[in-house]
């Protein structure tokens, strides 16, 4: 029986050594490389590949091939197979696993639908710049509208692509609040370089350099309205696995036992045919889930008045159009007709709550056709007094009115107009924007005003439809324990 030492078995081994050295990762030293070098005085050195260390680190190796069985029937004599080491011996080259390389793969498939989302981003983000900047005219002659009137479009849409299928209590799904959230950013983005200047102190040298700051209107309300949204989408959010779920009004049957089986439609008695019909639990809603859904209502209807209120002052803000001012009839009178023009002339004492009861106003749209005429005849008015024709400066003017002027009909006519409007949007509240509104909207061109307008009328939107949603479903529950 032939029997090898360890020692032999690393001097045979020795030939692959700097190859190997070199799969492990380690590299030769200077003199390893230099063949000439064979002075017996250098200083020995134990590389990570000498016969000590493989001596040591192969120990255990070695006696598990000395501890296999011995075949006997090799013969002492020279073999004329040539020797092989075991493949314990061997050391392991650095070769990539396979979870190794499904790992690389994985990341590389990663990086590559990264880079992919990011380039659909990219794209996204120039077609709705290229169409802020051609003003929606895709011919680049320069016939678009101009760029306060397309970042509004721009919020509008973006508003009516993500809420506008929306007619459920339930939350954003995750790509459209994404997409809500990033675009977003980007339109108010504007404002963040709309500033205004501003002297730094009072008690500077002579010669100081005027300093920039955000707009005050943009600062005052953009902040504002960033809250509202979070608020509303808050309050989507937290109507995730609730008692009650909706049915389309076509697919609904009262007989089907398949949409009944432990939730009971209960039929609208509305014309809101569009909107899906909220399922209620027989017996009606737990006393936890009517509770947050009147705080939710509430909460919503807070925040439909706060965004309200900015959007009516930003369009008092916003300048008169002289199309608008062109238009208005010659006389405040042939607005209102006689029985209004006479009680609004003659009265001592004037009562707007009084003119409104007298109206018998039946719907909204007499409301905002009474809005629109009163509205008209207040600018005619004020035209004919010679006062500037701008909310703000109106207000201003009012107060440094002499007794004398405040005695011209004019004057006294237009504020009296001014405040029977007011009445009438106090009175109806969900009323829609009027003809002077759609015109400020149409031909404006402050970007500031137009972001904010666009911002808070969206918002107001959806919190309008927020309130609407819910009392739908507490109506239906209402219907539903009425009905046991």
């Amino acid at each position: 029986m032939a029997v090898y030492k360890l020692q032999d078995l690393v001097k045979m081994d020795t030939p692959t050594s700097t190859e190997e050295s070199y799969d492990l990762g380690y590299q030769p030293s200077g003199s390893s490389l230099d063949g000439n070098d064979r002075s017996s005085n250098a200083t020995p050195r134990y590389s990570p590949m000498s016969a000590d260390s493989y001596e040591y680190s192969r120990t255990n190796s070695g006696m598990s091939v000395c501890s296999e069985p011995a075949d006997h029937s090799f013969s002492e004599g020279p073999s004329p197979r040539p020797w092989v080491p075991p493949r314990s011996l061997t050391p392991p080259r650095a070769s990539p696993s396979r979870l190794g390389m499904k790992k690389y793969m994985y990341c590389i498939e990663d990086k590559q639908d990264g880079l992919e989302a990011i380039d659909i981003e990219v794209e996204m983000m120039k077609e709705r710049f290229s169409k802020l900047l051609l003003g929606e005219d895709m011919s680049g002659s320069g016939k678009g509208v101009c760029t306060a009137v397309s970042i509004s479009n721009a919020i509008t849409n973006l508003y009516a692509t993500i809420f506008g299928n929306a007619l459920r209590l339930e939350p954003l799904k995750p790509e459209k609040k994404l997409m809500w959230k990033k675009e977003m950013d980007c339109l108010l983005s504007v404002c963040d370089y709309i500033v205004e200047l501003v002297p730094p102190s009072d008690n500077g040298p002579e010669l100081e350099v005027m300093s920039t700051r955000q707009r005050s209107d943009i600062q005052m309300n953009l902040p504002a309205l960033r809250k509202l949204n979070r608020m509303l989408i808050d309050i989507l959010e937290s109507f995730q696995g609730t008692e009650f779920c909706y049915v389309e009004q076509g697919h609904r049957s009262m007989n089907s036992s398949r949409t009944v089986s432990f939730r009971k439609v209960v039929p609208r008695q509305d014309e809101k045919w569009w909107l899906p019909v909220p399922c209620i639990p027989p017996g009606g809603l737990s006393e936890h889930c009517r509770k947050h859904l009147k705080h939710q209502r509430d909460c919503a209807n807070q925040i439909h008045k706060a965004a309200m209120a900015i959007n009516a002052n930003i369009l008092n803000e916003m300048e008169v159009p002289e199309s608008y001012i062109a238009g208005l009839p010659k006389s405040g009178k042939a607005c209102l007709g006689d029985v209004m023009y006479k009680y609004m002339y003659t009265a001592e004492i004037f009562s707007p709550d009084h003119l409104l009861d007298t109206l018998k106003i039946t719907s909204e749209h007499e409301a905002l056709e009474l809005a629109d005429r009163v509205e008209a005849s207040m600018y005619t008015w004020r035209r004919k007094s010679g006062l500037p024709q701008s909310k703000s400066s109106w207000n201003l003017m009012k107060d440094f009115i002499s007794e004398v002027d405040r005695n011209d009909k004019n004057q006294v006519l237009a504020e009296r107009a001014e405040i029977l409007l007011f009445c009438l949007k106090h009175r109806y509240p969900e009323l829609s924007q009027t003809t002077l509104d759609t015109c400020k909207i149409q031909y404006n061109k402050d970007v500031g005003q137009a972001i904010l307008e666009s911002y808070s009328r969206v918002l107001e939107g959806l919190a309008f439809n927020l309130v609407a949603w819910i009392e739908d479903v507490l109506a239906a529950d209402k219907l539903m324990k009425n009905q046991e």
